[in-house]
């Protein structure tokens, strides 16, 4: 449903190291956006050869692959972060919790959600039989600030 981030690129990459360019391409990213990762201190900066470019390789992608597919779960990029320190596999109870955590967060925002929704339909139907009246019903709770 989200990604393996553990899967390994077309075979014609599988065995060399790419350009960022290249990675980006197979992470279905732009190159910005690993930069801006790397800047986070989410990817590695790989070292630059004199005279020549940088080059990445499989784990990287799998990083990649694994920060995307965790942004997707609704992890911020220090909740991910968290969740590299833990990447190892020894950890399942630390990185069992921060996931509790995310569902607990997840539960209240679509409580919130849920007022909200019931509140603009509320306003919508308001504003449906108050049609042809000088007063909008939505603009005056919006003006009078909403409880």
């Amino acid at each position: 449903m989200f990604g393996d981030f553990r899967a390994v690129p077309p075979s014609s990459m599988a065995s060399k190291l790419w350009t960022i360019g290249q990675v980006a391409k197979a992470g279905e990213v732009n190159v910005e956006t690993i930069r801006f990762y790397q800047r986070k201190g989410l990817l590695p900066v790989p070292p630059r050869p004199y005279g020549g470019i940088r080059r990445y390789d499989q784990k990287t992608l799998a990083r990649l692959k694994f920060i995307q597919a965790a942004k997707r779960l609704g992890f911020s990029l220090e909740e991910i972060g968290q969740l590299l320190k833990l990447e190892d596999g020894t950890h399942c109870a630390e990185a069992r919790e921060l996931a509790r955590r995310k569902l607990e967060d997840v539960r209240v925002r679509i409580s919130d959600l849920k007022r909200i929704e019931a509140a603009l339909d509320d306003l919508i139907q308001r504003c449906d039989r108050a049609e042809g009246q000088i007063c909008c019903p939505l603009i005056s709770v919006l003006e009078s600030g909403l409880k």
